[in-house]
């Protein structure tokens, strides 16, 4: 009797073990799991939120926002006035996805907002104060086309194609 309740006992110990063993390998396997897919949202997210902020670039260029915003028989002032609040409106709207890029991708986008509003309030100043919308576009284009700075855009849109190309 001894013998057999020895041998007993070890088959339920044995058992026991290897239905804990199992249990362990079935968690582990399901964290794995999740964790994969947790990975694979994650970039998902990311490589949308490098998306959007593309397209916000190419919406606020200056040359995009002009064609966009552009009405004829404004003041350069309203004119002004219509491509700030187009940027700024823009920037907002996405301002969310800085949660899902790098800091320097993110640096890139508000430089280049701020940037292109500087350029707009400076050449606006700059015009007499009988000047039309037309001018300032007119100078607007003229500073793109001559200054390096004028194609941050382009810059700042590249940077985003680099930093979403690491994801992949």
């Amino acid at each position: 009797m001894d013998n057999t309740t020895t041998l007993l006992t070890g088959v339920i110990v044995l058992l026991t073990a290897g239905l804990v063993y199992l249990y362990i390998s079935q968690k582990k396997t399901e964290k794995e799991e999740s964790s994969d897919n947790t990975d694979s949202a994650t970039k998902t997210l990311q490589l949308q939120a490098y998306e959007r902020l593309t397209l916000l670039v190419d919406r606020i260029a200056l040359p995009n926002l002009i064609s966009r915003v552009n009405q004829s028989g404004v003041s350069s002032r309203d004119m002004q006035v219509l491509l700030t609040r187009g940027i700024r409106e823009e920037y907002d709207y996405n301002i969310s996805q800085q949660i899902y890029v790098t800091a320097d991708a993110w640096n890139a986008v508000k430089n280049l907002k701020e940037q292109n509003m500087l350029v707009i309030n400076q050449l606006a100043s700059a015009l007499p104060p009988n000047a039309t919308g037309l001018d300032l576009n007119k100078l607007l284009l003229e500073f793109m086309m001559t200054d390096k700075k004028g194609q941050l855009h382009e810059v700042v849109s590249e940077v985003l194609s680099y930093e979403a190309k690491k994801l992949l």
